[in-house]
């Protein structure tokens, strides 16, 4: 994770041109060739368009700090794009099967097929190199709309490059055939990508908790500090969008004073952020002698 969080929108408008030169190309392809493929990869780009405008929205929102009515701020935005684009994949996916079943069904004839596989050759290019930095982007930045987004862009080219294939085939064998059995092949491809971003987007929105790895170490940090006069339990971690998030309980000694079950803490929690920078850790003391400070042990996971 990153410890400063930098303006992400730059990405989204990057999205956005990229949509706006694709359709362009794609659709321009379409019209030459008539093929219900390159038709289905035209509409996916429209849909990458208004994914790419969800996703700016979702970051300028995300990027709001914590106010009056949003303690913990507002980065939980990005999992509404994220799930609003899965569901877009499935839209795009159902245009394509459409289409498809329907040109399978009454095939015909391509037109000038050599220009308008150019054209999508170059419309995949720049959609690859869009998504890869979109995926870098949102991995360094730990952004899942952004992720999201280049997921996206990613099925598009997927989709663009069985397209090209199976327009190809049909210029060189004839098979006019092929031209919707691609395009459905690739549309089924699409809807398992768009359920994949429907579940992280639900997972993100359920607070689900830091990996199995993560909350493995953290398990770690707390065992090296444990005592006979200090011990701890309760041990909850969350994510929300770019933002993470631990609580736990620390026993110690009724005797101590709060300096010292304060410092003790504090230290605790310096350690932690030196090895998690951007972890928001919350600890919570208790008198290790008190029976009430055991009612809350079955929160540990």
């Amino acid at each position: 994770m990153t410890s400063t969080r930098v303006d992400l929108t730059k990405f989204a408008w990057l999205s956005i041109a990229a949509a706006l030169a694709t359709i362009t190309l794609k659709t321009g392809a379409w019209l030459i060739t008539g093929s219900v493929g390159l038709l289905s990869d035209a509409a996916e780009s429209v849909v990458n368009l208004v994914a790419a405008i969800v996703a700016l929205v979702a970051l300028k929102v995300a990027a709001k700090p914590a106010d009056k009515n949003h303690h913990f701020g507002h980065s939980k935005a990005e999992y509404f794009s994220s799930a609003i684009e899965g569901v877009m994949i499935f839209v795009a996916a159902a245009a394509i099967l459409v289409f498809g079943i329907q040109r399978l069904l009454n095939p015909q004839p391509l037109e000038q097929v050599g220009i308008g596989l150019l054209i999508s050759i170059v419309a995949a290019a720049l959609n690859g190199a869009v998504a890869v930095l979109l995926i870098r982007a949102g991995r360094r930045y730990n952004s899942i709309t952004l992720r999201a987004d280049g997921q996206h862009l990613m099925t598009d080219l997927v989709t663009s490059i069985g397209v090209v294939v199976g327009v190809g085939l049909v210029w060189l064998t004839g098979w006019e055939i092929l031209d919707p059995i691609v395009a459905i092949a690739v549309g089924i491809n699409i809807l398992w990508t768009g359920w994949k971003l429907v579940s992280e987007s639900t997972s993100g929105l359920m607070d689900e908790s830091l990996p199995k790895e993560t909350n493995a170490r953290l398990r770690e940090i707390l065992a090296s500090k444990t005592s006979d006069q200090v011990t701890f339990h309760a041990l909850r971690t969350r994510v929300s969008g770019v933002r993470a998030f631990m609580e736990m309980h620390m026993l110690v000694p009724g005797a101590w004073t709060v300096k010292e079950g304060h410092d003790a803490m504090e230290d605790l929690i310096d350690e932690i952020r030196d090895e998690f920078p951007d972890l928001h850790v919350t600890g919570h003391l208790e008198p290790i002698e008190d029976p009430r400070s055991y009612e809350d042990e079955h929160l540990d996971r």
